[in-house]
C-alpha cells in the first residue's frame, strides 16, 4: 500500500512532499515511489500524520478502564481508534486496592492477548492513590495513601509490568525513597500535589520526569511562589496539558508551549462521557455529570475531560499554536515518555503503520492502524 501525494510529517516534524509505502503493517519506505502494482490511497491536498498517542485517559465511549473487564476494553480501544488514537494507555483512578488489582490484571491480560479492533493499549497509567487531600481533585479521599514501593511493585507484576507511568504527590512522607527505587523501571510523575517549588525541586533531582496535567490539581505559579510549574520550567521534566479548552484557557496553553518549548504532552485525560451527550456518569466509582463537554463531580469540582485527544490538538492549534507543534506534543512526546518512540508516534522507516490521513482543518479522512484502513 503507497499513500501519494500528500504533505508528509517526517520524523523531524517538518512536513514534506512524500509517498509512504506500507508493507505489513510497518512503514518501509518515505520518498517518492512507483506505485506500480500497490493499492494506492491518494492523500492530495491532504496532511500525512502519526497515529495519536494518548497516555492519560480514563475512559471514553459510555465505559470506563476501573470497571476492568475485556468488553470495556475493546470498547475503550474502539472508540479511541475510530477518534484516530493509535495507542493508548488506560488509567487508573485512586479506588480500592482490590479493585486496582482487578484493573491490572484486566488491562494486563488485554494487552497480552494482542490484536484489539482498534486502538493498542501500550501501558498502564496508574493515577493514584499516592495523592495529597488537598489537591484530591476527583479521586476518592477513603482510598488516598502514602507512596507504597510494595504496593506498586505489586500491581505492576500483576499487570504483566506494563505500568509506563506512576503519579505521586512528592509532600508525602515517603515519596523521595519511592521515587529512588521506582524510577528506572517507570516514569515517575508529580502530581494531585501541595507541594511548593522547592520539594519539586527535590523530586526531580530523586528522578520524577514528568508532570501530570500542569496547573490542574496543584498549587498555581505566581511571581514569589512558582510552585511545581516553577520547577518545570526550571528542569527538563515533560508536562502534561490538557487542551480542550476548559481545564486550560487559551493564553496558558500558548504560554506553556513557549515556556516549555519540545516538552508538552497533550493529554485528554478523558472519562466515560467522551463521545457521548450530557448527562450523568462516572469516574473511578464516582457520578460526574457533564453538560456542554464540562464534566463534574457533584461539588463541581472537574473531573476528567470528555474531549478525546484529536479535539485536543484541535483546539490547541485554534489557540494558535504551530500545527506541527501541536501534532508532536500528541505523538512522539509522549511516545517517549513511555519508551516507545522507536515503534509510534512518528512516521519513520522501521515504525508501525499508525497513519492518520486529515484534512487542512485536521478532520480525518483515513485512519491507518498497523496497515489496516479505515476512510471516512
Amino acid at each position: 500500500m503507497i499513500i501519494k501525494n500528500g504533505k508528509v510529517l517526517d520524523k523531524s516534524f517538518h512536513f514534506i512532499d512524500a509517498d509512504v509505502l506500507v508493507k505489513d503493517g510497518k512503514i518501509v519506505k518515505i520518498d517518492n515511489i512507483d506505485a506500480a502494482g500497490e493499492e494506492v490511497i491518494d492523500a492530495a491536498g491532504k496532511y500525512v500524520i502519526p497515529g495519536l498517542v494518548d497516555i492519560h485517559t480514563h475512559g471514553c465511549g459510555g465505559v470506563d478502564t476501573c470497571g476492568g473487564t475485556k468488553e470495556i476494553m475493546d470498547i475503550l480501544s474502539e472508540t479511541q481508534g475510530k477518534a484516530g488514537i493509535t495507542s493508548f494507555c488506560p488509567t487508573t483512578m485512586t479506588i480500592p486496592v482490590d479493585d486496582l488489582r482487578k484493573v491490572m490484571k484486566c488491562v494486563g491480560d488485554y494487552k497480552k492477548a494482542g490484536k484489539p479492533t482498534g486502538a493498542d493499549v501500550v501501558g498502564i497509567y496508574m493515577e493514584g492513590p499516592f495523592f495529597s487531600e488537598k489537591k484530591k481533585g476527583a479521586q476518592r479521599s477513603d482510598c488516598l495513601k502514602n507512596p507504597d514501593v510494595s504496593l506498586f511493585d505489586e500491581l505492576n507484576e500483576i499487570s504483566g509490568n506494563i505500568i509506563k507511568v506512576v503519579a505521586i504527590a512528592p509532600e508525602l512522607p515517603g515519596s523521595m525513597e519511592f521515587i529512588s527505587a521506582v524510577k528506572d523501571r517507570v516514569t515517575v510523575s508529580i502530581a494531585h500535589t501541595d507541594c511548593d517549588y522547592g520539594c519539586a525541586m527535590c523530586a526531580i533531582r530523586a528522578g520524577a520526569s514528568h508532570i501530570t496535567h500542569l496547573f490542574n490539581a496543584m498549587n498555581g505559579m505566581t511571581h514569589r511562589a512558582p510552585g511545581v510549574v516553577g520547577a518545570a520550567a526550571d528542569t527538563n521534566v515533560v508536562t502534561e496539558l490538557i487542551s480542550d479548552g476548559i481545564h486550560i484557557a487559551p493564553p496558558m496553553v500558548r504560554a506553556t508551549f513557549a515556556l516549555m518549548k519540545n516538552r508538552v504532552n497533550l493529554i485528554s485525560d478523558s472519562m466515560e462521557a467522551t463521545g457521548m451527550p450530557n448527562g450523568e456518569y462516572q469516574l473511578g466509582g464516582q457520578k460526574v455529570f457533564v453538560k456542554d463537554k464540562k464534566a463534574t463531580l457533584a461539588d463541581g469540582t472537574i473531573a476528567g475531560s470528555s474531549t478525546n485527544l484529536m479535539d485536543c490538538v484541535r483546539k490547541a492549534v485554534s489557540f494558535g499554536i504551530p500545527v506541527t507543534d501541536a501534532i508532536k506534543a500528541a505523538t512522539l512526546t509522549p511516545a517517549t515518555e513511555i519508551g516507545l518512540q522507536d515503534k509510534i508516534g512518528k512516521l519513520d522507516v522501521g515504525n508501525d503503520a499508525d497513519i492518520l490521513i486529515v484534512d487542512k482543518d485536521l478532520e480525518l479522512k483515513t485512519i491507518i492502524m498497523k496497515g489496516n484502513v479505515r476512510t471516512f
